[in-house]
Protein backbone atom coordinates (compact mmCIF):
# COMPACT_ATOMS: atom_id res chain seq x y z
CA UNK A 1 0.00 0.00 0.00
CA UNK A 2 3.06 2.22 0.56
CA UNK A 3 4.64 2.64 -2.13
CA UNK A 4 7.87 4.09 -0.72
CA UNK A 5 9.46 1.82 2.12
CA UNK A 6 8.62 3.54 5.31
CA UNK A 7 12.00 4.39 7.58
CA UNK A 8 11.06 5.14 10.79
CA UNK A 9 13.95 7.14 12.84
CA UNK A 10 14.95 7.09 16.32
CA UNK A 11 14.67 10.68 17.96
CA UNK A 12 12.54 11.55 20.28
CA UNK A 13 9.18 10.80 18.23
CA UNK A 14 7.06 8.43 19.40
CA UNK A 15 6.38 5.29 16.70
CA UNK A 16 2.95 6.77 16.36
CA UNK A 17 3.66 9.93 15.37
CA UNK A 18 6.27 9.07 12.92
CA UNK A 19 3.54 6.93 11.67
CA UNK A 20 1.66 9.52 11.62
CA UNK A 21 3.58 12.01 9.71
CA UNK A 22 4.02 9.35 6.65
CA UNK A 23 0.46 8.40 6.22
CA UNK A 24 0.24 12.22 6.38
CA UNK A 25 2.16 13.45 4.24
CA UNK A 26 1.04 10.00 1.15
CA UNK A 27 -2.35 11.51 1.49
CA UNK A 28 -2.27 14.86 1.32
CA UNK A 29 0.01 14.10 -1.76
CA UNK A 30 -3.12 11.62 -2.69
CA UNK A 31 -0.78 8.95 -3.09
CA UNK A 32 -3.65 7.58 -0.93
CA UNK A 33 -6.75 8.63 -2.71
CA UNK A 34 -9.86 8.81 -0.78
CA UNK A 35 -11.92 6.19 -0.31
CA UNK A 36 -8.53 3.48 -0.43
CA UNK A 37 -8.99 1.23 2.40
CA UNK A 38 -6.17 1.47 5.18
CA UNK A 39 -5.31 -2.00 6.65
CA UNK A 40 -3.84 -1.66 9.87
CA UNK A 41 -2.09 -4.78 10.12
CA UNK A 42 -0.20 -4.20 6.80
CA UNK A 43 0.71 -0.76 7.96
CA UNK A 44 2.16 -2.35 10.75
CA UNK A 45 3.83 -5.34 8.71
CA UNK A 46 5.33 -2.64 6.42
CA UNK A 47 6.49 -0.39 9.32
CA UNK A 48 8.04 -3.44 11.23
CA UNK A 49 6.02 -2.18 14.22
CA UNK A 50 2.69 -3.47 16.26
CA UNK A 51 -0.15 -2.73 16.11
CA UNK A 52 -0.68 -0.09 18.73
CA UNK A 53 0.94 2.76 17.52
CA UNK A 54 -0.43 2.33 13.71
CA UNK A 55 -3.91 2.26 15.16
CA UNK A 56 -2.88 5.54 17.17
CA UNK A 57 -1.83 7.37 14.45
CA UNK A 58 -4.98 6.58 12.81
CA UNK A 59 -7.09 7.92 15.25
CA UNK A 60 -5.05 11.33 14.98
CA UNK A 61 -5.64 11.40 10.96
CA UNK A 62 -9.41 10.71 12.06
CA UNK A 63 -9.29 13.52 14.62
CA UNK A 64 -8.29 16.01 10.75
CA UNK A 65 -11.30 14.55 9.68
CA UNK A 66 -8.68 12.40 7.06
CA UNK A 67 -9.81 9.08 7.28
CA UNK A 68 -12.86 7.44 8.52
CA UNK A 69 -12.95 4.41 11.08
CA UNK A 70 -15.93 1.79 10.68
CA UNK A 71 -16.13 0.52 13.98
CA UNK A 72 -14.94 -3.89 14.27
CA UNK A 73 -14.60 -3.39 10.39
CA UNK A 74 -11.78 -1.41 9.19
CA UNK A 75 -10.02 2.15 8.23
CA UNK A 76 -10.39 3.71 4.87
CA UNK A 77 -9.06 7.64 3.26
CA UNK A 78 -11.83 10.36 3.77
CA UNK A 79 -13.03 11.30 0.76
CA UNK A 80 -12.91 15.18 -0.06
CA UNK A 81 -16.13 17.44 1.28
CA UNK A 82 -16.91 20.71 0.63
CA UNK A 83 -17.63 21.64 4.15
CA UNK A 84 -13.87 20.39 5.10
CA UNK A 85 -12.77 22.29 2.42
CA UNK A 86 -14.73 25.63 3.49
CA UNK A 87 -13.89 25.43 7.20
CA UNK A 88 -9.95 24.88 6.36
CA UNK A 89 -10.05 27.73 4.42
CA UNK A 90 -11.87 30.34 6.74
CA UNK A 91 -9.41 29.33 9.50
CA UNK A 92 -6.20 29.40 7.17
CA UNK A 93 -7.34 33.10 6.06
CA UNK A 94 -8.02 34.24 9.59
CA UNK A 95 -5.11 33.52 10.55
CA UNK A 96 -2.53 34.15 7.91
CA UNK A 97 -4.45 38.01 7.67
CA UNK A 98 -3.76 38.58 11.31
CA UNK A 99 -0.11 37.75 11.14
CA UNK A 100 0.15 39.83 7.56
CA UNK A 101 -1.17 42.83 9.74
CA UNK A 102 1.15 42.45 12.48
CA UNK A 103 4.14 42.18 10.20
CA UNK A 104 2.93 45.62 8.93
CA UNK A 105 2.54 47.41 12.00
CA UNK A 106 5.90 45.85 12.94
CA UNK A 107 7.55 47.69 9.72
CA UNK A 108 9.04 44.24 9.11
CA UNK A 109 7.21 44.55 5.16
CA UNK A 110 10.00 45.34 3.20
CA UNK A 111 12.31 42.17 4.94
CA UNK A 112 8.85 40.25 4.40
CA UNK A 113 8.70 41.13 1.05
CA UNK A 114 12.16 40.62 -0.16
CA UNK A 115 12.37 37.16 1.45
CA UNK A 116 8.68 36.37 -0.44
CA UNK A 117 10.88 37.09 -3.62
CA UNK A 118 13.41 34.09 -3.09
CA UNK A 119 10.39 32.05 -2.91
CA UNK A 120 8.67 33.12 -5.56
CA UNK A 121 12.04 32.12 -7.96
CA UNK A 122 11.86 29.27 -6.75
CA UNK A 123 8.74 28.27 -7.52
CA UNK A 124 9.05 29.85 -10.84
CA UNK A 125 12.09 27.46 -11.76
CA UNK A 126 10.27 24.77 -10.25
CA UNK A 127 7.16 25.43 -12.72
CA UNK A 128 9.35 25.67 -15.43
CA UNK A 129 10.85 22.04 -14.21
CA UNK A 130 7.43 20.53 -14.20
CA UNK A 131 8.60 19.63 -10.27
CA UNK A 132 5.31 20.06 -8.46
CA UNK A 133 6.89 18.91 -5.04
CA UNK A 134 9.31 21.19 -5.00
CA UNK A 135 6.70 23.71 -6.17
CA UNK A 136 4.51 23.42 -3.08
CA UNK A 137 7.07 23.12 -0.67
CA UNK A 138 8.30 26.38 -1.70
CA UNK A 139 4.81 27.24 -1.73
CA UNK A 140 4.59 26.16 1.92
CA UNK A 141 7.80 28.80 2.70
CA UNK A 142 6.12 31.43 1.11
CA UNK A 143 3.36 31.32 3.34
CA UNK A 144 5.46 30.32 6.64
CA UNK A 145 7.47 33.44 6.40
CA UNK A 146 4.65 35.17 7.06
CA UNK A 147 4.32 34.03 10.86
CA UNK A 148 8.03 33.87 10.90
CA UNK A 149 8.06 37.62 10.28
CA UNK A 150 5.49 38.62 12.65
CA UNK A 151 7.49 36.90 14.98
CA UNK A 152 5.41 34.16 15.95
CA UNK A 153 6.96 31.03 14.15
CA UNK A 154 5.08 28.64 16.56
CA UNK A 155 1.57 29.75 15.04
CA UNK A 156 2.49 27.94 11.69
CA UNK A 157 1.60 24.54 13.44
CA UNK A 158 -1.55 25.62 13.76
CA UNK A 159 -2.69 26.67 10.53
CA UNK A 160 -0.51 23.31 9.00
CA UNK A 161 -3.39 21.75 10.89
CA UNK A 162 -5.69 23.98 9.56
CA UNK A 163 -5.07 23.52 6.09
CA UNK A 164 -5.02 19.96 5.35
CA UNK A 165 -7.72 19.29 3.48
CA UNK A 166 -6.71 22.31 1.62
CA UNK A 167 -3.76 21.07 1.22
CA UNK A 168 -4.91 18.18 -0.37
CA UNK A 169 -6.95 20.00 -2.69
CA UNK A 170 -3.96 21.79 -3.95
CA UNK A 171 -2.32 19.05 -5.22
CA UNK A 172 -5.32 17.91 -7.15
CA UNK A 173 -5.75 20.70 -8.93
CA UNK A 174 -2.34 21.16 -9.57
CA UNK A 175 -2.17 18.11 -11.28
CA UNK A 176 -5.23 19.04 -13.76
CA UNK A 177 -7.56 21.83 -12.81
CA UNK A 178 -4.92 24.54 -11.65
CA UNK A 179 -1.97 26.10 -13.03
CA UNK A 180 1.23 26.58 -11.02
CA UNK A 181 1.76 30.18 -13.05
CA UNK A 182 -1.62 31.67 -11.64
CA UNK A 183 -0.55 30.68 -8.21
CA UNK A 184 3.11 32.40 -8.57
CA UNK A 185 1.24 35.38 -10.20
CA UNK A 186 -0.89 35.76 -6.94
CA UNK A 187 2.49 34.66 -5.31
CA UNK A 188 3.66 37.95 -6.95
CA UNK A 189 0.51 39.92 -6.06
CA UNK A 190 1.23 39.37 -2.34
CA UNK A 191 4.70 40.40 -2.88
CA UNK A 192 3.84 43.92 -3.96
CA UNK A 193 1.44 44.43 -1.99
CA UNK A 194 3.55 43.54 0.92
CA UNK A 195 6.18 45.84 -0.14
CA UNK A 196 3.97 48.90 0.08
CA UNK A 197 3.24 48.43 3.35
CA UNK A 198 -0.47 48.86 2.99
CA UNK A 199 -2.41 46.88 5.55
CA UNK A 200 -5.40 46.83 3.42
CA UNK A 201 -3.79 46.18 0.09
CA UNK A 202 -1.81 43.36 1.46
CA UNK A 203 -4.79 41.33 3.15
CA UNK A 204 -6.59 41.47 -0.06
CA UNK A 205 -3.64 39.61 -2.22
CA UNK A 206 -3.26 37.48 0.34
CA UNK A 207 -7.18 36.56 0.54
CA UNK A 208 -7.70 36.49 -3.53
CA UNK A 209 -5.10 33.65 -3.46
CA UNK A 210 -6.73 31.51 -0.41
CA UNK A 211 -9.86 31.88 -2.07
CA UNK A 212 -8.93 30.42 -5.26
CA UNK A 213 -9.72 27.33 -3.70
CA UNK A 214 -13.19 27.94 -3.42
CA UNK A 215 -13.63 28.77 -6.87
CA UNK A 216 -11.94 25.45 -7.85
CA UNK A 217 -13.89 23.09 -5.96
CA UNK A 218 -16.93 22.87 -8.45
CA UNK A 219 -14.07 22.64 -11.49
CA UNK A 220 -12.17 19.43 -9.53
CA UNK A 221 -15.85 18.33 -8.11
CA UNK A 222 -16.14 17.70 -12.12
CA UNK A 223 -12.76 16.38 -13.50
CA UNK A 224 -12.10 14.42 -10.64
CA UNK A 225 -15.94 13.54 -9.17
CA UNK A 226 -14.63 9.71 -7.48
CA UNK A 227 -12.75 12.07 -4.86
CA UNK A 228 -15.50 13.26 -3.34
CA UNK A 229 -17.75 12.04 -1.02
CA UNK A 230 -21.08 10.72 -1.55
CA UNK A 231 -23.24 8.15 0.35
CA UNK A 232 -23.40 5.30 -2.52
CA UNK A 233 -19.34 5.38 -2.52
CA UNK A 234 -18.76 5.24 1.35
CA UNK A 235 -22.00 2.46 1.88
CA UNK A 236 -19.44 0.85 -1.48
CA UNK A 237 -16.46 1.16 0.86
CA UNK A 238 -18.03 -0.27 4.06
CA UNK A 239 -19.49 -2.67 2.41
CA UNK A 240 -16.17 -4.14 1.29
CA UNK A 241 -14.62 -3.33 4.79
CA UNK A 242 -17.56 -5.81 5.79
CA UNK A 243 -16.23 -8.26 3.83
CA UNK A 244 -12.82 -8.19 4.27
CA UNK A 245 -14.25 -8.31 7.80
CA UNK A 246 -16.36 -11.62 7.23
CA UNK A 247 -13.54 -13.49 5.40
CA UNK A 248 -10.58 -12.61 7.94
CA UNK A 249 -13.23 -14.00 10.65
CA UNK A 250 -13.37 -16.96 8.27
CA UNK A 251 -9.88 -17.40 8.23
CA UNK A 252 -9.13 -17.32 11.87
CA UNK A 253 -12.51 -19.75 12.29
CA UNK A 254 -11.07 -22.66 9.87
CA UNK A 255 -7.42 -22.05 11.23
CA UNK A 256 -8.88 -22.93 14.60
CA UNK A 257 -10.55 -25.89 13.63
CA UNK A 258 -7.69 -27.41 11.88
CA UNK A 259 -5.38 -30.33 13.65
Amino acid sequence: MLTAEPKLGDGSDTLSRQIYRVLLEKIISLQLKPFEVLSEVSIANEFGVSRTPTREALVRLADLGLVEVVSQRGTFVAPMRELDLERSQFAREAIETCLLERVIQLGRYSDLASRLEVEIGIQETSARMGNMKRFCQSDDAFHALIAETAGYPHVQSEIDRAKVHMDRIRHLVLKGVGDMGLVVDQHKAIAMAVASGETGRSQDALQVHLRRVLRLIEEAKVSFPEYFGSSLQRRLVRQRLRRDCLRSAHKQSVCASSP
